[in-house]
């Protein structure tokens, strides 16, 4: 088990590539197996979760191969099985998602229980419900047996929930069923709409890309490509906190602005101004955060939602930059009823934090934070210590890292280079208190 070990204070300056995107690459990875031919898939993040995908890929009977260093060969012209490893399943939640293109080209899925982050319970009805418009039978037992001998039906469907895994399965699917199949109340996130993107260079259409009714005009086969996950706007909201926190100044290279809207205006409302530059993001240094009420001197609030609002994978991040700014405001949690509980760790540390209920935290700021022992319960909670930490007196270690790795690439060599101080070190190394 590996810790970091980090001295908070320093400014974090200069430029930085945001990795592609996790949640896009888990998807693409899994829509290689809808066709024989390779695909190859650029920009792929080196994470725990892609490897733990990787590895289902191969157990299934494809060929997964690491051709460069963010670049995978997929060829799955030989499948051996329908049935997904349980042991691996349990590494990601993404496992689901090799649902839709098994049931699509082989007729048959055999899905265990998804593992992944324990941040609230996360359904798997609205993916369940889209195979069986498509003309599947669901058997629900321990495992999940997902049939259709003679094949998907096209549909029009209504998602009773914007669900982005579920989107995916749905179009993944839909691309190989022959016809045209409406997907109502569709999630419309970044990553959902780079999947759509990738199953029309393989040769399906997709009206609505980026909306939340799309039409998928399937084919009877779909053919391989070469496609380039898009930059993950979560890390690059990520690295705009740890800028803001830190007071130093940060040009993120390589950012899709259109995705960065909802997150930049968020971020101002707690006193983070930054700025587009071309293809870049630009953060200017020794920002004083001051969060900004609402008109009338209202108490203000961050709420999460399905996109276009602002992601919940940022709720936490917005929280940690919450405790550097001046004011106080509400973090409103909707989706997850769990991902809040991490919040003990940054009051140990000087945070004024109030949990008015799982959902909901009151934060007022600037506190002084300092460094403390800490252990990471999941990826973007492990990202939010690593950002108090940055902006703490004294030293921080943060134990069960394997969390943060599992969706950001290389963190410490990265936040090295922006002249943080940063170890990774075995925990055998702990020091014992006096």
């Amino acid at each position: 088990m590996e810790k970091f070990v980090i001295q908070g204070g320093v400014p974090l300056s200069g430029t930085i590539v945001p990795a592609g995107n996790k949640n896009g690459a888990l998807p693409i990875l899994a829509a290689a197996l809808l066709t024989d031919d390779e695909c190859a898939i650029r920009n792929v993040p080196r994470i725990a979760d892609v490897e733990a995908m990787l590895d289902l890929l191969r157990e299934l009977g494809a060929r997964a191969d690491w051709i460069g260093e963010n670049e995978v060969a997929i060829r799955a012209d030989g499948l051996a099985s329908t049935e997904v490893d349980r042991d691996l399943s349990e590494r990601i939640r993404a496992s689901f998602l090799l649902a839709g293109p098994l049931l699509a080209r082989h007729g048959r899925a055999l899905m265990p229980p998804p593992g992944g982050d324990v941040i609230g319970r996360r359904r798997l009805d609205p993916h369940l419900d889209a195979f069986k418009a498509l003309g599947a039978t669901v058997a629900h037992d321990r495992d999940i047996l997902l049939t259709a001998p003679r094949g998907l039906a096209p549909c029009d469907f209504l998602m009773d929930e914007p669900s982005v895994m579920a989107t995916e399965n749905a179009l993944m699917a839909a691309a190989l069923t022959p016809g045209d199949s409406v997907i109502r109340n569709a999630a419309s996130e970044p990553h959902v709409q780079d999947l759509a993107r990738m199953l029309v260079k393989m040769g399906a259409a997709i009206d609505g890309i980026g909306s939340n009714v799309m039409t998928v005009h399937g084919v009877e086969r779909l053919h391989g490509c070469r496609h380039r996950v898009a930059p993950d706007h979560i890390e690059i909201g990520s690295f705009m906190a740890l800028a803001g926190v830190t007071g130093g100044e940060l040009t993120i290279t390589d950012v899709i602005a259109e995705d960065l809207r909802m997150i930049r205006m968020v971020f101002a409302r707690l006193g983070l101004e930054s700025e587009i530059r071309g293809e870049d993001l630009f953060v200017p240094g020794g920002q004083k955060l001051v969060i900004h009420d609402d008109a009338g001197g209202y108490q203000p609030k961050v709420e999460d939602g399905p996109w276009p609002a602002f992601p919940a994978d940022l709720t936490s991040i917005a929280l940690a930059l919450a405790t550097q700014s001046e004011g106080s405001v509400i973090i409103h949690e909707k989706m997850f009823e769990n991902r809040l509980f991490f919040t003990d760790k940054l009051q140990l540390m000087g945070a004024a934090i109030t949990i008015c209920d799982p959902h909901r935290a009151l934060v007022v700021g600037p506190r002084r934070l300092r460094g403390e022992r800490l252990e990471s319960p999941d990826i973007r909670a492990g990202m939010a210590m690593l950002i108090a930490a940055l902006c703490a007196d004294g030293t921080t270690e943060i134990g069960n890292v394997r969390q943060i790795d599992r969706g950001y690439e290389r963190i410490d060599e990265r936040l090295r280079a922006l002249g943080a101080r940063i170890e990774r070190v075995e925990d055998s190394q702990r020091v014992h208190a006096h």
